[in-house]
């Protein structure tokens, strides 16, 4: 995996990840290869591999951006504010910023459509989901701060932003309009975590 820090290196995924949706977009997930990817984005097969673990990481390439979210949140938040508090106030950040992992940003129509149509896809977004939660149970039992349930509090953590998450992505292609959900979208975020709040202490 290349240094973050790489300016190069961050272009060349990006531009392979482009082309990449673009062609999963139009044709299917399952419908285009690797090679076909490669070529037209003008690298060879082990760039495309050297940037991304898995064809299917390709299309979902933002889901390494919830482990960025969710370490900077329990790591570097301020002395006086909990664990739980701090990932809040990150979700309503990206709700705020509209944000493609809050539901409310980006195309969702086509990127839906070719999703449900990949079980590939859909499988990968379920084992993502566990790994978040994993992650997040060990960052929050070595959290000093943190004295609660971490197992629990990152599974009802991880269950309630999916849920809030998956209901503003239905209501928006259910043509709902975008300011009204944003201000149920963080309505629903609070619910969910007072709720959580009370249920972990």
């Amino acid at each position: 995996m290349p240094n973050r820090g790489d300016r190069g290196g961050s272009k060349t995924r990006a531009r392979i990840a482009d082309v990449a949706s673009e062609l999963f977009l139009e044709r299917g997930f399952d419908d285009v290869t690797i090679a076909e990817v490669a070529a037209a984005a003008g690298v060879s097969k082990v760039t495309v591999f050297s940037h991304f673990e898995r064809k299917e990481d390709l299309l979902l390439d933002r889901l390494p951006d919830v482990v960025d979210i969710v370490h900077t949140a329990i790591r570097e938040r301020a002395d006086d504010i909990s664990a739980v508090e701090s990932l809040r106030q990150a979700a309503l950040a990206l709700a705020e910023k509209r944000h493609a992992l809050s539901g409310l940003g980006g195309d969702l129509e086509p990127i839906m459509r070719t999703i449900t149509a990949s079980p590939a896809l859909i499988a990968r977004l379920r084992a993502f989901g566990y790994e978040i939660e994993m992650g997040l149970a060990a960052e929050l039992d070595a959290d000093a701060g943190f004295d609660g349930d971490s197992t629990l509090a990152a599974a009802l953590l991880v269950a309630a932003y999916r849920t809030v998450a998956v209901e503003t992505v239905r209501r928006r292609l259910a043509g709902d309009g975008l300011d009204d959900l944003a201000v149920s979208h963080r309505q629903r975020l609070n619910q969910a975590f007072d709720a959580i709040r009370l249920a972990t202490g």
